[in-house]
């Protein structure tokens, strides 16, 4: 219970909250140490991946890579959230590398990530536009995106669906049946798009001033800040 506790809220507070929070665990589970997660081969390939992209595999880099990793293993849909240059990108980047590099290995395979920016686009564009005059409908970036994660459903290849860009409630309420239980995509033409068991929402963003608690409350969340 204890390291269940620690993986999903540690990922979300800042370094000026972990010390009240490490408090209140130890007030909670007296003298109890949680057990260590094994993550020695997930660590080894992040190394070579970071290698690879000229980053330094500094501990703080490292563990929030471990901690979007494991908000990923329990959450379908989750943000990361954290000013410019605090390595959102890059801890998305080195994590699906080094994962792919474990193909096979672990019950781990390859990730592909598809990135979009949300707010280059109007509501209608992301999701598509239903003419009610002559009742045709144009499909929009999400909706194609989902059609092609859905046809390749067979493929075990995991889908990061990345939404770079500041999350309002002009565009994002419409995912909120995706983020939840549900698991659906709602089209104005009435169709819906279940979401895969391969297929994760990641949104990239600066901070939740214009987020709903509706839409946060569904989301995993992984705090980056500038070391």
């Amino acid at each position: 219970m204890l390291r269940a506790l620690l993986d999903v809220n540690v990922p979300k507070f800042t370094g000026n909250d972990l010390p009240l929070f490490n408090s209140i665990m130890s007030d909670l589970f007296t003298g109890l140490k949680p057990n260590e997660p094994d993550n020695s081969h997930i660590e080894k390939v992040l190394k070579i991946s970071c290698k690879n992209n000229n980053l330094q595999c500094t501990p703080s880099f490292l563990g929030k890579c471990l901690q979007l990793l494991q908000t990923i293993l329990v959450r379908h849909g989750l943000m990361l959230v954290g000013e410019t240059y605090s390595g959102k990108s890059n801890c998305i980047k080195c994590l699906a590398e080094a994962l792919s590099m474990l193909k096979g290995q672990y019950e781990f395979e390859n990730v592909l990530c598809i990135y979009c920016n949300p707010k280059s686009l109007l509501a209608t564009q992301l999701f598509g536009l239903l003419d009610k005059n002559t009742n045709s409908y144009t499909s929009g970036v999400i909706a194609e995106i989902f059609f092609k994660c859905i046809k390749e459903a067979e493929n075990p290849e995991k889908k990061w669906i990345v939404f770079d860009g500041p999350v309002d409630a002009l565009w994002i309420e419409n995912m909120n049946t995706v983020l939840d239980d549900n698991k659906k995509l709602c089209l104005p033409s009435n169709d819906i798009l279940p979401l895969t068991d391969h297929m994760t929402m990641m949104f990239e963003v600066e901070d939740l001033s214009q987020a709903s608690p509706a839409t946060v409350s569904r989301c995993g969340m992984v705090y980056l800040e500038w070391e």
